[in-house]
C-alpha cells in the first residue's frame, strides 16, 4: 500500500476516530482543530478529552490549530466538521487548498439555507474540479477508535478515487467498499439521522420494539423514495450507507441524535437538549433540510414530517405518533 500524507479537518470525534486509525494505518496525518488552545491540550494529553474521552492518541499522529500548515503538504484531504459549520471552516480552506487535492467528506447532513450535501458545499466553495468522495456507513467513533469490527463505503464519480479512499482506509477491523452513488450514499447518512430522533423519541415513550422496527423500515422506504426523486439509486438505501447506517444509529446508546429523541420522549425541551450537549446532533438540523428537500421534489416523508413537527413546532410526540399510525390505507410497495 502507498503511504499517502493525510489532512482530516476537524477534531470531532469522528474526525478524531479517523485520524487515529490512518495514523496506525501508517499514513503521515495531521489532524486540525478550529481552536489552537484546545489542541496544544491534546498535544500534551495524547487524548481528545472533550470529544472521545479514553482512547490515546498515537504519537505518530501530528495536531494543528494552524489551517494554512496543516494542509500544506497534505495529498488527500478528509473533512470531518459538521455540516452547520462546513462552509465556514471551507472557505478558510480555500485561501490555501491545492488545486487537485482530493476532498472526502465523512459529514452526515445537509446544509439548511442552501439544501447542499456535504460534497456539493465543498464543491461550492473550493470549486466543481475539485476531487470529491463521501465515506459513510455504521460507524460510530467510539467503536472504531477501540478497534472493534466496522464496515463502510465509500462513493465517488470517480473510481479511480474510490480505489484509492478505499486503500487508505482499510485495516485489519476496517472494511471499506467502493460506490458510484455519492448522491444515495450521502443522503442516506443525512436522513438516518432524521429517523434517529424518531427512533429516540419511540424509546423515549416507552413504545416497544413493535413500532420501533416499524420506525425503521418505513424510515428506510422514506429516504428511498426521497433519494430516488434526487438521481441515486434505489439499491444503495439497502446498503452500508442506507439501512445499515440506520440500524446502527437508531439502536446505539452512543447515537447522538437517538439521545436527542429519547430526551423529547421524556419532556425535555430541544433547546434544553441541544444546550446540554458538547457535540452536534446534526438531525435536528437536518430534519429541516429533509422536510423542504422533499417538499421542493414533491416527495411523501411522513416521519420526517412529524419529526419537524415535533422539534420546531411544539406538537406532543405522542400525537405525532397517533398522526402517523391514523394515516389513510396504503400498499406496502410501489
Amino acid at each position: 500500500m502507498r503511504l499517502e500524507r493525510v489532512t482530516v479537518i476537524g477534531d470531532g470525534g469522528w474526525g478524531t476516530a479517523l485520524a487515529r486509525l490512518l495514523a496506525t494505518n501508517g499514513h503521515a496525518v495531521c489532524l486540525w482543530g478550529a481552536f489552537p488552545d484546545y489542541v496544544d491540550e491534546m498535544r500534551r494529553r495524547r487524548e481528545n478529552v472533550k470529544f472521545l474521552p479514553g482512547i490515546a492518541l498515537p504519537e505518530s499522529l501530528d495536531l494543528s490549530g494552524d489551517l494554512a500548515e496543516a494542509v500544506a503538504d497534505a495529498d488527500l484531504l478528509v473533512s470531518a466538521v459538521p455540516t452547520q459549520f462546513a462552509r465556514r471552516v471551507l472557505r478558510k480552506l480555500a485561501r490555501c487548498y491545492r488545486r487537485g487535492v482530493p476532498v472526502v467528506s465523512v459529514t452526515k447532513g445537509i446544509e439548511n439555507r442552501t439544501l447542499l450535501r456535504p460534497t456539493q458545499i465543498v464543491a461550492d466553495v473550493l470549486g466543481r474540479r475539485v476531487p470529491l468522495a463521501a465515506l459513510s456507513g455504521p460507524s460510530h467513533a467510539e467503536e472504531v477508535a477501540r478497534g472493534l469490527p466496522t464496515t463502510v463505503a465509500v462513493a465517488s464519480r470517480r473510481a479511480d478515487l474510490a480505489c484509492r479512499v478505499q486503500r487508505v482506509f482499510m485495516a485489519g477491523r476496517f472494511r471499506v467498499y467502493t460506490n458510484t452513488d455519492i448522491v444515495g450514499v450521502e443522503l442516506g447518512g443525512a436522513v438516518k439521522n432524521v429517523i434517529a430522533i424518531a427512533a429516540g423519541i419511540c424509546d423515549g415513550i416507552g413504545l416497544g420494539d413493535n413500532a420501533k422496527a416499524a420506525l425503521l423500515t418505513r424510515g428506510q422506504a422514506e429516504m428511498t423514495r426521497l433519494g430516488v426523486a434526487l438521481g441515486a439509486r434505489r439499491d444503495t438505501f439497502a446498503g452500508l450507507a442506507g439501512m445499515g447506517d440506520l440500524i446502527t444509529t437508531c439502536m446505539s446508546p452512543y447515537g447522538r441524535n437517538r439521545s436527542v429523541g429519547v430526551q423529547i420522549g421524556q419532556g425535555k425541551t430541544r433547546r434544553e437538549i441541544l444546550d446540554g450537549m458538547e457535540q452536534v446532533a446534526e438531525g435536528v438540523r437536518t430534519t429541516q433540510s429533509v422536510r423542504a428537500l422533499a417538499r421542493r421534489h414533491g416527495v411523501e416523508t411522513p416521519i420526517t414530517e412529524q419529526c419537524y413537527r415535533v422539534l420546531f413546532r411544539g406538537k406532543t410526540p405522542l400525537r405525532a405518533v397517533e398522526d402517523l399510525m391514523q394515516r389513510g390505507p396504503k400498499g406496502e410497495v410501489g
